[in-house]
């Protein structure tokens, strides 16, 4: 049986050509994925929408002169496996540390400054048993994260149905993992439950007692989620940005020369020297499904390209809602993907600057480490809540949760000599306003509002404004395909994480129609540009394919 969407007419063939493998969405994820898959001899085709590869990782001139990472924005996710063995420093990826790790700026003149070897000198200043603590602190989250690390990049145990081979294996699988996380001990598992079940609030607390400390530490747990720090499964959210490394050192933030972009690129460099075919301004607008199988995608000019396998690297919503046809799936799984939940509260933005920002508790606008640090404008955990709850009634929190960084400071090419480029990572805001109010039409209120807010505690800074690009939840979705807004392609709550992401059943990137693939990061581990999912789903792909080669 052949099913068809209703988006378009019957396309016909205009490529004899039939491929290995598809990869529908050029992102880093699914560059990953090809780069790894013609590594191993398979002949890959890469389809992207956009002009150019990288999904939300890529770096483009936002106002003439300047240059940025105009989604994704900083470094220390993407694995390590992946960068050595896509052999990405040789395609011109270099990262470089952030001089500090983040800055906290406060309303009364104080500040908070941590990273390379500051840390607890920084948090004596408001409690001397926060900086004792500290370092137990970190030794207990890093051995958490440690231990999951060693799970990035396999498949989670897939829930399975009868007794047959693929029973037997997942059963391996899952006694494997008991033998991994075993090594944390008693204790160490009954932490691991904490951290996936407790609030980010409830986990601090049992640490330390200053609220800015809890503040600087704790705004991990919202990035890219719509939630309340004291909302249940935040301190996960907290652990999975715990899992980077740059250049060997964990729990290290950094920025890629060149932006974002300079990954993507390295990455699609990778995959050319093994073959692969990348086409960009390639709309897909259908998956082919025959006798139960993908067989290849529809393009919007006309055009088929036919593949033995697809694998889709966009956000899951995109993928079934569109592109698949509803009868082509089990009920069980669409009605799954309708509850499927996106929206990280996001608003992103990109400043020309003319000068660096000059903030009232550390003068000054000559280049410091603190203008190379993540810059958090969110003084308590309690002012993280109220901009939750500000955003879930009214649309937008009026006193906005903020990230800034100035990445100019380490990377000149950004910007015009004198003048810097700067990311604002606004949260929160609602993924769909209310009263049906578009957010075409307050974008630009929000947006005044974002950069009102750092120049509180910047004075002059919106005045340095020259230019500006602003990206709205309906924007990221517009632009970028990320549904919702959601920068991770689904939220990273409990019943949407390991084996249930994206559902029971199809965690080992199989999805329910034979020959489709998840690549994306609505996929294990999850979002951040990790190249994890990716490499995971070429293995899934390759053992389909080539069940007896070897596995990279």
């Amino acid at each position: 049986m052949t099913y068809k969407t209703n988006q378009m007419p019957a396309p016909t063939d205009s490529m004899s050509e039939i491929y290995d493998a598809i990869i529908a969405g050029g992102g880093h994820n699914g560059l990953v994925c090809a780069a790894y898959l013609a590594r191993a001899g398979l002949r890959v085709k890469v389809l992207e929408r956009r002009s150019i590869v990288g999904g939300a990782a890529v770096t483009e001139e936002f106002h003439p002169g300047f240059r940025n990472s105009v989604c994704s924005y900083t470094v220390s996710l993407l694995n390590p496996k992946v960068i050595a063995d896509l052999d990405l420093h040789r395609h011109g990826l270099k990262i470089v540390e952030r001089p500090a790790l983040n800055f906290l700026p406060l309303s009364d003149g104080d500040y908070l400054l941590t990273g390379h070897g500051r840390t607890r000198t920084e948090i004596a200043k408001f409690s001397a048993r926060d900086a004792e603590r500290y370092d137990d602190y970190w030794m207990h989250l890093e051995r958490i994260a440690d231990t999951l690390r060693g799970l990035l990049l396999k498949p989670p145990p897939n829930v399975t149905s009868g007794f047959n081979l693929t029973t037997l294996r997942e059963i391996a699988s899952t006694a494997s993992l008991a033998r991994h996380l075993g090594r944390l001990g008693l204790d160490g598992q009954q932490d691991l439950v904490d951290l996936f079940t407790l609030s980010a609030a409830d986990f601090l607390n049992r640490w330390f007692e200053s609220e800015p400390v809890k503040a600087l530490l704790g705004f991990d747990s919202i990035v890219g989620t719509y939630a309340s720090p004291f909302d249940p499964g935040t301190a996960y959210v907290l652990l999975h940005h715990a899992f980077g490394e740059v250049n060997g050192k964990k729990g290290v933030w950094g920025h890629a020369l060149g932006g974002m972009g300079a990954i993507s690129n390295a990455i699609a460099e990778s995959a050319k020297v093994h073959g692969v075919d990348i086409e960009t301004s390639a709309e897909i607008t259908e998956i082919l499904i025959e006798n139960d199988c993908a067989t290849g995608v529809a393009l919007r000019d006309g055009r088929v390209v036919r593949g033995r396998a697809v694998a889709a690297n966009m956000t899951l919503k995109h993928l079934y809602s569109d592109l698949v046809a509803t009868d082509a799936l089990p009920p069980a799984f669409s009605a799954r993907m309708e509850c499927f939940r996106y929206g990280s509260g996001t608003f992103r933005m990109n400043v020309a600057l003319s000068q660096l920002p000059d903030f009232q508790c550390l003068p000054g606008t000559v280049a410091g480490d603190h203008h190379g640090a993540g810059i958090i404008i969110a003084p308590s955990l309690a002012y993280m809540d109220r901009a939750y709850r500000d955003a879930r009634e009214h649309g937008w929190s009026r006193a906005p949760v903020i990230e800034m960084l100035i990445p100019s400071t380490i990377d000149p090419s950004l910007a015009p000599p004198g003048a810097h480029v700067a990311s604002l990572f606004c949260q929160h805001v609602a993924p769909t306003l209310p009263d049906d109010r578009s957010w075409d039409e307050a974008r630009d209120e929000v947006a005044d509002l974002m950069i009102a807010t750092v120049d509180r505690y910047a004075p002059g800074f919106a005045d340095s404004v020259v230019g500006r690009q602003v990206l709205s939840p309906l924007d990221l979705e517009r632009e970028f395909g990320l549904t919702g807004g959601d920068i991770f392609h689904g939220q990273l709550s409990l019943n949407q994480l390991f084996s249930a992401r994206p559902a029971l059943g199809f965690a080992a990137y199989r999805g329910p129609i034979k020959g489709l693939y998840h690549c994306g990061s609505g996929a294990h581990p999850g979002g951040g540009v990790t190249g994890a999912p990716g490499h995971n789903a070429a293995r899934a792909i390759l053992r389909d394919l080539r069940p007896f080669s070897l596995l990279f």
